[in-house]
C-alpha cells in the first residue's frame, strides 16, 4: 500500500531545523545552504500543506499552533529515522574490515587470495586501501595493516608474515636477446628496471649488490619507474631487468612469465608483517578470523595442506 500524503521530504528536515533554532539564519549555517534556499524550502512546504507554520516578525520567527504540532511529529519521526540509520551503519561498520598495504602487496599477494576468504566468510565485506607513502604506520587508519617492516612499529602489534628474498627477474624473451647475462658481473650490460621512488624499508639496486658483497654497479641503462606494479609490468613485456621480491612475484616465476637470468639471491632480514593498532575498538570476531586467514594464506605450502 502506498504511503501516502508524504510532502517534499527535503523541506521536512529544513522545517525540522529551522523551528528547532527558531531562525532561518542558524537553519542555514547548520545545514550549509543559503538561507534564500532554506526561505523556498519552507514555503514549498507550507503550499503543499496549504498552511502557514511560522509566525514572521521582523527580527524573529516563531511556531503557529500548526506548526507547533507538526514539529512534534516531524521532529520524532527524522529522530526515528535518525536512530535506524545509525544502527543499520554500526552494524555495517562492525562486520566491515578495513586493510591498508602496499600496492605492490595488494595487487600480487593480497588481492588474488581474497576471493576465497569472502567464499568462506559470506558475512564479511573487506575495504582495502592501497597506500604506499607510509611515514609512521601507527596513524594508519585501519583494522589490519600489510607492510614490510626491517623494523615493526613499537606502538602496534605486529605478527611476521614471511621474510623474503630479492633477486634479479626478466621475460624469458630478454633473456633470449641477451644470451650473454648469466652471472651477477654481466647484469651491468642489462637495461635496469628502477624503482625510483621506494616504499619505506625496501631494497634497491645498490644496496642490492652491497648486501651481497659486491662493489654497487652502473648500468648501460636504466628505467626509472615509481610504482612497483608498473616496474614487474615492464619486466614482464621484455623492457628490462628488475629486482623481484619473491613473495610478490611467485605466480609469475611459477608460469614462467618472469625468470631469473642470475643466481645470486639475498635474504633479508626483514619481514612482510601484520600490523594491528594496540587496544582498538572494534569488532575484534572479525578481524581475528581474517587475521588468522592472513596467517594461513602467509604458511608454508606443507602447513596449508597438513
Amino acid at each position: 500500500m502506498k504511503i501516502q500524503p508524504l510532502p517534499p521530504l527535503n523541506s521536512l528536515v529544513v522545517f525540522e531545523a529551522v523551528a528547532r533554532h527558531l531562525s532561518f539564519t542558524c537553519a542555514a549555517k547548520e545545514l550549509n545552504v543559503t538561507q534564500g534556499a532554506i526561505s523556498r524550502q519552507i514555503r514549498l512546504l507550507e503550499e503543499y500543506l496549504g498552511e502557514s507554520l511560522f509566525e514572521r516578525n521582523t527580527r524573529e520567527v516563531s511556531l503557529n499552533p500548526v506548526g507547533s504540532r507538526y514539529y512534534g511529529t516531524v521532529h520524532l519521526m527524522l529522530q526515528e529515522l535518525a536512530r535506524g540509520t545509525e544502527e543499520i551503519r554500526r552494524w555495517q561498520g562492525g562486520r566491515q574490515i578495513t586493510v591498508m598495504t602496499s600496492s605492490a602487496m595488494a595487487s600480487f599477494w593480497l588481492l588474488p587470495k581474497v576471493g576465497d576468504f569472502q567464499r568462506l566468510n559470506e558475512d564479511v565485506d573487506l575495504r582495502i586501501v592501497a597506500y604506499d607513502r607510509v611515514k609512521d604506520h601507527s596513524r594508519l587508519d585501519c583494522d589490519i595493516a600489510l607492510y614490510y617492516c626491517r623494523t615493526p612499529p613499537s606502538r602496534m602489534t605486529a605478527t611476521p608474515l614471511f621474510s623474503e628474498e630479492v633477486f634479479p627477474v626478466c621475460s624469458r624473451e630478454y633473456l633470449d636477446k641477451h644470451p650473454h647475462i648469466r652471472h651477477i658481473d654481466q647484469l651491468d650490460s642489462a637495461t635496469w628496471l628502477w624503482l625510483d621512488d621506494p616504499q619505506r624499508d625496501w631494497i634497491g639496486w645498490p644496496e642490492w649488490f652491497e648486501r651481497l658483497g659486491y662493489e654497487a654497479r652502473a648500468p648501460r641503462h636504466r628505467v626509472n619507474i615509481n610504482n612497483y606494479s608498473m616496474l614487474i609490468q615492464s619486466a614482464l613485456t621484455g623492457q628490462g631487468i628488475a629486482l623481484a621480491w619473491s613473495h610478490l612475484v611467485g605466480n609469475h616465476l611459477e608460469t614462467g612469465d618472469l625468470v631469473k637470468p642470475v643466481d645470486e639471491v639475498l635474504q633479508t632480514e626483514a619481514k612482510f608483517c601484520l600490523l594491528e593498532h594496540k587496544g582498538r575498538v572494534g569488532n575484534q570476531y572479525i578481524v581475528s578470523r581474517f587475521r588468522e586467514w592472513l596467517i594461513q594464506q602467509a604458511a608454508p605450502t606443507d602447513d596449508k595442506t597438513s
